[in-house]
């Protein structure tokens, strides 16, 4: 079996608001604290936390790391793409698992979501509640974000299905170029990671899938606003070599939010958990633990 066989062998899927969303749900041997919830980020999925999972479990956490809606194993339908809905699946889903109060652990497109999530918690909607919560790598501020060269021709396309899309190969160097320029991130991790977006013809939704950006844009108070103001304890774990959420940002968010514990992942880019899993999980777990 290869990664991404092993990865869909932690999980199930589960009918959500007329959707298969995939859900990798790993118990806690002994569970002692609340679960921990895992929103991943654009283009990838779930398996970006193959190595976390376990680490957190090994805690007294249950893990419950979902593929969002048109991601990795979940359904792909041919239709507009909103943060909205995105949260709508993630609050339906919690509430299918019995998730009563969770630690809200988020990457990259994950950070809006769960800004979302976060406003709807603030709002006194959300179905349950936050115990504390875990920000890594993501444009938490747009307008500082450097998007690459393919994002923004991407933005450029119409929103709508294409036919093809960049082929694993591809998605592989592109995925390894939001990496530190000197990490030894593996070939075969990046290949797992590319070849669940071109799972189901993923690859092809990417120019509808990456229109969170516009929304981000257009939602900026609400969901900026929320994961600044939220009085769940938080932590940010960053890469600090991340070509796109560059670090400045957090340098902002501590100023916003000066209680915010700060671990700084000096070396790393925008996949920490990938590029560097035992150093990202020793922070993961302090943080998870704090």
């Amino acid at each position: 079996m290869g990664i991404p066989d092993d990865w869909a062998a932690r999980g199930a899927h589960h009918h959500v608001l007329g959707h298969r969303i995939f859900v990798a749900d790993v118990a806690a041997a002994d569970q002692t604290a609340p679960p921990a919830l895992v929103l991943h980020g654009f283009p990838t999925s779930g398996i970006d936390w193959r190595w976390a999972v376990d680490p957190i479990a090994a805690t007294g956490r249950r893990v419950v790391v979902p593929d969002l809606l048109g991601y990795g194993l979940s359904d792909k339908p041919d239709q507009r793409y909103s943060l909205f809905e995105q949260a709508d699946i993630v609050d339906a889903l919690a509430q299918a698992l019995g998730l009563e109060r969770v630690a809200l652990v988020t990457h990259d497109m994950g950070d809006s979501v769960g800004g979302e999530v976060l406003a709807r918690s603030l709002d006194g909607t959300l179905s349950f509640d936050i115990e504390r919560r875990v920000l890594t790598n993501g444009s938490i501020y747009i307008e500082m974000a450097h998007l690459t060269d393919g994002q923004q021709l991407l933005l450029s396309l119409p929103d709508a299905r294409i036919d093809g899309g960049a082929d694993e190969a591809a998605l592989g160097v592109a995925l390894r170029n939001t990496c530190a320029p000197d990490s030894d991130v593996a070939d075969d991790e990046l290949a797992a990671m590319a070849a669940l977006i071109v799972h189901d013809r993923g690859n092809g939704l990417l120019p509808r899938l990456i229109r969170y950006i516009e929304e981000r844009r257009e939602h900026e108070h609400r969901w900026t606003g929320a994961i600044e103001q939220h009085p769940a304890p938080l932590d940010v774990i960053w890469g600090d070599l991340d070509p796109i959420a560059v670090y400045p940002m957090v340098e902002r968010l501590a100023r916003a939010r000066p209680d915010a514990v700060v671990h700084r992942l000096d070396g790393i880019g925008h996949y920490p958990m990938v590029e560097n899993p035992a150093r990202f999980n020793a922070e993961l777990l302090a943080a998870l633990e704090t």
